[in-house]
């Protein structure tokens, strides 16, 4: 099992990314999936969520309205569009999927599978 995240960068304040978190060795529709990042100093946080039953999203109040988190269980690959980034944005972000249960799940032990990290770096 596997999950490959990637486009991560340098971008400007104010500017937009996408990150791309490919799965292989499960299939993406079974689970909940998350995204994750660590600023420098402090701990992973969760920062969007799409529930594996019914599609329903959460996004940290930071976040919310600036990401959105989305999967295409086809290309078994789930993707964080990021716009008006900030310098607080800098982080490592990491992709996380656990075996679906309808349950909303926050707590970085409560997932399964993780990705490597894609750092964000946003400064002008």
């Amino acid at each position: 099992v596997q999950l490959q995240a990637s486009g991560g960068g340098l971008v400007q304040p104010g500017g937009s990314l996408r990150l791309s978190c490919a799965a292989s060795g499960l299939h993406l529709a079974r689970y909940a999936i998350a995204w994750f990042r660590q600023a420098p100093g402090k701990e992973r946080e969760v920062i969007a969520h799409i529930f594996n039953i019914g599609g329903s999203t959460y996004y940290k109040d930071s976040v919310r309205g600036r990401f959105t988190i989305s999967k295409d269980d086809t290309e078994n690959t789930m993707y964080l569009q990021m716009t008006g980034l900030k310098p607080e944005d800098t982080a490592i972000y990491y992709c996380a999927a656990v075996v679906g249960d309808g349950l909303l799940h926050l707590n970085a032990d409560e997932f399964d599978f993780w990705g490597q990290g894609t750092l964000v770096t946003v400064s002008s």
